[in-house]
């Protein structure tokens, strides 16, 4: 099945801090392409794998589930590993779940994560519904580009697959579970106005892990896909800086927060 445009997979081989790049549920890795650009235009080794069922069409994605997803971005992750002396993880959305569930899994192979309105809960009324409704409705409106910047479109499909949606949200409550176990320097970017993923999901995020060392940064002027938006160079600045920060500090869970951290302890 052909890709659509820009949800080709990508990778660059740069110096020897790895960084790996999660996108979102029902998106590709177009919506966080210039934000894996940006870091490996700065020298980093960077990731941006293309999820299964994704970038194609919402058949595709149908018969894939939670364990598919996050197999492909493991699997990135431990390539990064045996390439690097550093990994961080990032994600957008389910991409920033991804990307903590691989923290609280692989602890210390992960130097820290950086995450942009990541989801933390299927939100609606029909949530309850899900187990029988997928059998009996195979999609529902899609979610694709709820940006706020005029004329910038995300390349995602029109229609959410309801068996990927429950297994979605069965990978949600499984990441909720597991954010404790998050011991990793955390930048969490969020948007007060967005329609996908409220910032009720952050702000629980930020409620469980166990990070000591934690940035919070509000994107006032984006919606969902921040990383397509208004806020973008902000969100691309502030994980490049996290990210050196961590690497020339040697040690990823000691001394000083930049401005604006809110340090834990």
């Amino acid at each position: 099945m052909p890709l659509l445009p820009g949800a080709e997979p990508f990778r660059h081989d740069g110096g020897e801090v790895g960084v790996l790049v999660c996108h979102g549920f029902t998106g590709s890795p177009q919506s966080v392409r210039p934000w894996a650009d940006h870091l490996a235009e700065r020298g980093l080794t960077v990731s941006l794998p293309l999820l299964p069922g994704h970038g194609t069409r919402w058949q595709d994605m149908q018969i894939t589930g939670w364990q598919d997803w996050y197999a492909e971005v493991d699997r990135e992750l431990r390539a990064l590993r045996e390439r690097c002396a550093q990994v961080f993880v990032c994600g957008l959305s389910m991409g920033g779940a991804l990307a903590l569930r691989l923290a609280a899994r692989h602890g210390d192979a992960v130097s820290g994560v950086a995450v942009v309105n990541p989801a933390n809960k299927v939100h609606g009324l029909g949530v309850k519904a899900l187990p029988l409704l997928r059998h009996l409705v195979p999609t529902t409106a899609g979610i694709a580009s709820d940006i706020a910047k005029p004329g910038c479109r995300e390349v995602g499909y029109d229609r959410v697959p309801l068996h990927a949606a429950y297994s979605f949200h069965r990978f949600l409550q499984l990441v909720d579970r597991e954010l404790p176990q998050v011991t990793q320097p955390l930048l969490l970017m969020h948007s007060p106005e967005d329609h996908v993923v409220p910032p009720a999901d952050s702000a629980r995020i930020l409620a469980r892990v166990s990070s000591r060392d934690v940035t919070e940064r509000l994107l006032e002027r984006s919606y969902h896909v921040a990383t397509l938006d208004h806020d973008a160079p902000a969100v691309f600045e502030d994980t490049h800086a996290f990210i050196t920060r961590l690497t020339r500090q040697g040690n990823t869970t000691e001394g000083t927060a930049p401005q604006g951290t809110a340090s834990r302890g």
